[in-house]
C-alpha cells in the first residue's frame, strides 16, 4: 500500500487535541528543570544500566543534573535501535530545537544549553502542553494527597489505592491513613469509613478514577466483615499478620475500592501483571518485570460483581492483551486501556491494536496513555502511537475493507480521545 492513504489519515489525527488519562506527573513541578530530569527516565538509565554503566554513576548522591548526563550521553550510543531513544530525538528536535540525528559527546553540551533555555522560560510548561496538543492531564494521587495548589480541572486527580491493598499493615500507611482522614481505625467499620473519606474527598475535587498495579499472583475475593474486622483490629494493634492473613486484608480493601467505584461512579483502572524487584541490583524503577502466569480469570469474580463499575485494563504481555480482548469481547465493564509500560514499544502497540480494533466493540477501547512522569514526554510518545495507529487504520480498514478515509479518521479519533470522554467523564470547567 501507498504511504497516501496513511499520512491522509495521520493528519487529521495529529492536529487532533488530547487528554492523556493516565500519567505520573507532579502537578507542582510538571515540566523538566534540566536534560538530566529527561535522561534520569528510568527508561534511560536503566537502558545505560543493561548496557553496561554501573548503577552507583548513575545514582550517587547529590549529583549534579549536567554531570548526570555527560555520565549518560557516552551510552547512548548502545540504545540507538530501541524506540526510547527515538522518543528522546524526537522531543529534542521538536521541543528544543536539536537539529542533528543522533545525541553524541560532542553535540550534548550544546543541547544541554538550548534545553536549559527553553525550560528556564516562565511559560515552558503551557509551551509543552501547547505543542504536545494536551487539554487535560490526569494524575496518579497518594491516598493522602491534599490536592491543593494546582488545578484540578486541567491536573486531573486520580486516587492510586496501591498502599491500601497491599501496604496497609505497615505502621507508616495506618499513620498517614489517619492524618488523611481523621479517623482511628479499629476494625472493618471504621476503615470502611476512613476509606469513603478518601473517596469523598477525591470526587470533591474532581477525581475521575480510581487506580492499582497488581501482581500476578493476586485475586480479588469478598471477604465477610467479621473476618476482615479480625484482620483490621490485629494489624492496626500492632500485631503482625501471616501471609495468608495480608493476602486476606488485601482482597478485603480491594473489594472495598470496587464498592467505592461502584457508590461514586468512578472507573476502576487496573494494571495487571507487575512483579516487584525482580531485579534488586536494577537502578531506581528498573527493578520490577511481568511474567507469564497471570490469567485474567482470576477477576472473574470482580468483573461479575460489579457489573455498574467500568474496569479499564492495562496489561504487560502480549499473551495477556490476548486474553484482555477477548474478556472485552464479552463483558460490557472491561474496557481495553493503552500499551503499558513493557508493551509500550511500536511491535507490540501495532499487533495489539490490531487485535483490539479486530475483536472489541470501538466504543470500549481507550487507545493510549503517556503513563510519563514529565511533561515532555506526551508529544514523541503520542505521536509514535498516532503514526502507528494511522498505519494500522489505512491497512486493515481502508486497504482492508475499503473504508473511506473520513471514516477511518472518525475511528482513531474515538480511541485517542471519544472514548476517554465517555469513559472518564470528559472535560468539566
Amino acid at each position: 500500500m501507498s504511504a497516501c492513504p496513511i499520512q491522509e489519515i495521520l493528519q487529521p489525527l495529529q492536529s487532533l487535541r488530547l487528554i492523556d488519562p493516565h500519567t505520573h506527573i507532579n502537578p507542582h513541578q510538571a515540566a523538566s528543570r534540566t536534560l538530566a530530569d529527561i535522561l534520569g527516565y528510568h527508561y534511560y538509565t536503566e537502558l545505560a544500566h543493561s548496557a553496561g554503566l554501573a548503577k552507583e554513576q548513575i545514582e550517587e548522591p547529590g549529583l549534579d543534573p549536567r554531570e548526570k548526563v555527560r555520565r549518560l550521553v557516552p551510552w547512548l550510543q548502545h540504545v540507538e535501535n530501541t524506540a526510547q531513544y527515538s522518543w528522546l530525538l524526537e522531543m529534542s528536535q521538536q521541543l528544543f530545537g536539536f537539529a542533528d540525528d543522533r545525541i553524541t559527546e560532542s553535540n550534548w553540551e550544546s543541547l544541554y544549553d538550548a534545553s536549559l533555555r527553553c525550560m528556564s522560560a516562565p511559560d515552558w510548561e503551557q509551551q509543552v502542553l501547547q505543542k504536545s496538543g494536551l487539554d487535560q492531564v490526569y494524575l496518579t494521587n497518594d491516598f493522602d494527597d491534599p490536592l491543593q495548589g494546582f488545578d484540578t480541572s486541567y491536573y486531573v486527580p486520580c486516587l492510586r489505592t496501591d498502599d491500601l491493598v497491599f501496604h496497609l499493615t505497615k505502621p507508616t500507611v495506618q499513620q498517614r491513613l489517619q492524618a488523611a482522614t481523621g479517623i482511628a481505625v479499629t476494625d472493618a467499620t471504621s476503615l470502611r469509613d476512613a476509606v469513603g473519606r478518601l473517596f469523598q474527598h477525591f470526587t470533591a475535587n474532581n477525581a475521575r478514577a480510581c487506580a492499582i498495579s497488581l501482581p500476578p499472583s493476586f485475586s480479588p475475593a469478598s471477604v465477610s466483615s467479621v473476618v476482615a474486622s479480625q484482620l483490621v483490629a490485629k494489624s492496626f494493634s500492632g500485631a503482625e499478620l501471616t501471609a495468608e492473613e495480608q493476602s486476606r486484608l488485601s482482597q478485603f480493601v480491594f473489594w472495598m475500592l470496587a464498592e467505592f467505584c461502584d457508590q461514586h461512579e468512578l472507573p476502576f483502572d487496573l494494571m495487571i501483571g507487575v512483579n516487584r524487584r525482580v531485579y534488586e541490583q536494577g537502578v531506581y524503577q528498573g527493578q520490577d518485570l511481568f511474567d507469564s502466569r497471570v490469567s485474567l480469570v482470576q477477576y472473574r469474580e470482580l468483573f461479575n460483581a460489579f457489573p455498574g463499575v467500568v474496569f479499564p485494563v492495562s496489561v504487560l504481555a502480549e499473551t495477556s492483551n490476548q486474553e484482555l480482548v477477548s474478556f472485552a469481547w464479552i463483558f460490557p465493564n472491561v474496557i481495553t486501556c493503552g500499551h503499558w509500560w513493557y508493551s509500550n514499544i511500536p511491535v507490540y502497540i501495532e499487533r495489539d491494536t490490531r487485535a483490539r480494533l479486530q475483536a472489541v466493540p470501538a466504543g470500549k477501547q481507550v487507545g493510549y496513555y503517556s503513563d510519563m512522569y514529565k511533561l515532555e514526554f506526551a508529544l514523541p510518545k503520542f505521536a509514535m502511537y498516532r503514526r502507528i495507529l494511522a498505519k494500522v487504520l489505512a491497512e486493515d480498514f481502508v486497504g482492508g475493507r475499503g473504508w473511506s478515509v473520513e471514516r477511518a479518521v472518525e475511528l482513531g479519533s474515538r480511541l485517542l480521545r471519544g472514548n476517554v470522554e465517555s469513559i472518564f467523564g470528559g472535560i468539566q470547567r
